[in-house]
C-alpha cells in the first residue's frame, strides 16, 4: 500500500515542482541566488559552532592544566617548608 502511494504521488507531481533552480537549468535565477545564500548562512552557522565548542574545549584543557600546575607549586612550597622546620 506505501509503496502504491509513493508512486501515485511521483507520478502526480508535476516536473517544475520536482527540480531545483539550478537543476532545472537557470543558474542566475534570484531562487538559485537565494538558495546559494542560505547554504552559505547554515555553513556559517555551523562553523561558528564548531569553532565555539573547539574554543571552550582548549579553554577547558589550559585552565586544568594552569589548576595542576598551582597545585603542584603548592604542594612543592609546602614540602620545603615542612623540610625546614623539621
Amino acid at each position: 500500500m506505501p509503496r502504491t502511494l509513493l508512486t501515485l504521488g511521483m507520478i502526480a507531481a508535476p516536473r517544475l515542482a520536482l527540480a531545483c533552480p539550478v537543476c532545472f537549468g537557470d543558474n542566475d535565477s534570484p531562487m538559485a541566488v537565494a538558495m546559494n545564500n542560505g547554504i552559505l548562512a547554515m555553513l556559517i552557522v555551523v562553523a561558528g559552532m564548531l569553532g565555539a565548542f573547539a574554543t571552550f574545549f582548549i579553554y577547558l584543557i589550559r585552565r586544568g592544566n594552569q589548576i595542576e600546575r598551582s597545585a603542584g607549586a603548592a604542594a612543592t612550597d609546602r614540602a620545603a617548608e615542612q623540610k625546614g622546620t623539621a
